[in-house]
């Protein structure tokens, strides 16, 4: 089987030759950051470390997966060793606030370093990864107190963190959890309940493992407003902050999961664990989000990252594998067959792949810059139009994104036909893979609701209106490029009827709510290509701009954006058809006649 590689080539042109990303840093004052040396160093020093040790762990890790053993877990084979090499090269600290003791880099430039580490190994990115969502929340909303004690551990990567979120009954409907926080007289909480599907919610890769857990206090009123958010340790810390005795919350079992088997999802009992309130009582669904958001645009790139690896293989494959001839003619006849890239379909397939994992790159990519701007932003207008763009794009990347992904995986498994349906290629744990990205952080159905429910709709469509002013404002830019001109005419008129096609769903839902459900899932697809189009427009028109003209490079964008423009974008009609079909054809069924 090929070996993943990161792609820095096009890593760097999403950088430096469209984002400008040193000149985002300046402009965002992190001049730490604006040096091209520095970040091409960086790239080149995450590549290896995702190809030579986490890549290698990959299938192993697959085939071994994790192993329980009375409430405690074992991580396959060389996945501790590769979680030391990884602290060792500072790579956990890479992002965090150097008062806790992080490097104070770039979110947008971790998230290059996390694209490499999930496309060589997802199951293993998943221990370090869901740290971030804890950090954030506590640096959002936790005492001086409870930074100093658990971010710096968590920055550091001697302590990993986790969301626990889900009970066994309510899933995403977090109004109806049952797990209870009783105050003690020592400021402390009886945590006491069931959590379920928590990735890494035990492991034996770090020291101490941080909950950060939903429960409701005694007087909570009931549903959603009703929820607080505590800090649980595995272990109880003592007056110097070090590990003391074992805290009451034990791993009850691991699931036996379709996929990303390295990775640990437990089954988690507080049985009177001692947790911490962070924040003010019942604003814990509030302070959620900010690890949600986190998360959510991890799981996208998830997402782009396995259609990553599956494409590079894929690709290599195509080229070597021997079948059949070319309908017009043999191109290898001094062979029994020619390589199968020579046929349409392949191509296709492939060409999908490209697609969806350059272009989602650079959606990701593009999205954490607004993180930064978010971060850093100096006066609260700025903050403000970073925060609602993020907003806005963040479902969008998640759940677009993984659709793609899991799209993109099938398409490798065809390529290798038979073989890619048994295990030694390795094509199927890309499929098995990908498929948890659409359903955790918010299933891709909700994240649709959010964003026609919660981003468009009760925004009154401001958002969106800034948003598709800046696609037809660059159409203008692309269409000066005869090469692209077509594609800009086709961009803005699909932009207009994007308004209109909202408008009438936001009229429609007047009259009957269950429209914004019918229509919420075609509704993100819809925008979903809408805006990759956008994305490939401007890489296409970065290419022709920046690049030495007829380089290779150059014309693999536009051959790309040519396929997207042509082959791909042309869904928009089906979503848009199924959109105007209305609501009846889903709620007027009768339930006895599913």
């Amino acid at each position: 089987m090929a070996e993943y590689k990161a792609p820095l080539e096009d890593i760097r042109f999403v950088l430096h030759n469209w984002l400008k990303i040193t000149d985002h840093y300046k402009a965002s004052g992190l001049e730490e950051a604006a040096d091209q040396e520095l970040v091409d160093a960086i790239l080149e020093e995450g590549s290896k470390f995702s190809s030579e040790v986490l890549a290698p762990l990959n299938q192993t890790g697959d085939e071994e997966g994790c192993t329980f053993n009375d409430g405690e877990v074992t991580t396959p084979k060389g996945f501790k060793d590769a979680y030391e090499q990884y602290k060792a090269n500072g790579w956990p600290s890479f992002a965090g606030e150097t008062e806790y003791g992080g490097q104070g880099l770039p979110y947008s430039l971790a998230v290059a370093l996390s694209e490499m580490v999930t496309s060589s190994n997802m199951a293993w990115g998943m221990y370090p990864g869901l740290s971030q969502g804890v950090i954030e929340a506590l640096s959002a909303h936790g005492t001086e107190e409870q930074k100093q004690t658990y971010m710096t551990q968590l920055i550091s990567g001697e302590w990993t963190g986790t969301m626990c979120l889900t009970e066994p009954h309510c899933g995403s409907d977090l109004g109806i959890l049952r797990t209870k926080a009783d105050p003690q007289d020592d400021g402390s909480y009886n945590i006491t309940g069931t959590k379920i599907f928590i990735s890494a919610g035990e492991h034996d890769l770090a020291d101490n493992i941080i909950h950060l857990t939903l429960a409701r206090l005694p007087d909570a009123p009931e549903g959603t407003k009703g929820i607080s958010l505590f800090v649980v340790p595995k272990f109880n810390l003592d007056g110097n902050g070090q590990i003391a005795d074992r805290n009451t919350v034990v791993c009850g079992s691991i699931e036996h999961k379709m996929g990303i088997k390295g990775s640990s999802t437990a089954v988690m009992n507080f049985d009177s664990a001692k947790g911490f309130l962070v924040g003010e009582p019942n604003k814990g669904l509030n302070y959620m989000f900010t690890m949600m958001n986190a998360a959510r645009l991890g799981t996208g790139q998830q997402g782009q990252a396995l259609a990553e690896s599956s494409y590079q293989i894929a690709l290599a494959y195509a080229k070597d594998r021997l079948q059949m001839r070319s309908l017009s003619g043999p191109k290898n006849p001094e062979k029994a067959a020619d390589p199968i890239i020579v046929h349409p379909d392949v191509r296709r397939m492939l060409l999908s792949q490209k697609a969806y994992s350059e272009g989602c790159r650079a959606l990701l990519y593009y999205t954490a810059t607004l993180v930064d701007k978010e971060r850093t932003a100096k006066d609260t207008e700025e903050r403000v139009i970073a925060h609602k763009e993020l907003s806005f794009l963040t479902p969008i990347c998640k759940a677009f994104c993984t659709e793609l992904g899991f799209e993109a995986t099938n398409h490798g498994v065809q390529i290798f036909g038979g073989h890619g349906f048994i295990s030694e290629w390795g094509m199927e744990q890309f499929v098995r893979d990908a498929r948890i990205t659409q359903l955790y952080e918010g299933t891709n159905g909700i994240q649709s609701l959010d964003l026609l429910g919660r981003k468009v709709l009760l925004d009154r469509l401001e958002t969106l209106r800034v948003i598709q002013a800046q696609i037809k404002d660059f159409t203008k830019e692309a269409a000066k490029h005869k090469e692209l001109k077509p594609y800009a005419k086709e961009l803005k008129l699909l932009v207009k009827k994007w308004f209109f096609m909202t408008f009438n769903i936001a009229r429609s839902a007047k009259k009957d709510k269950e429209e914004v459900g019918a229509a919420a899932f075609d509704y993100l697809m819809y925008s979903g290509y809408i805006y990759l189009g956008y994305i490939w427009l401007q890489l296409a028109n970065t290419a022709l701009n920046t690049l030495e003209a007829g380089s290779k490079q150059q014309k693999s964008k536009l051959a790309t954006t040519k396929f997207y423009f042509e082959r791909i974008l042309p869904r928009v009609k089906t979503h848009a058809a199924s959109i105007k079909s209305g609501a009846d054809n889903l709620m007027d069924v009768d339930e006895d006649l599913f």
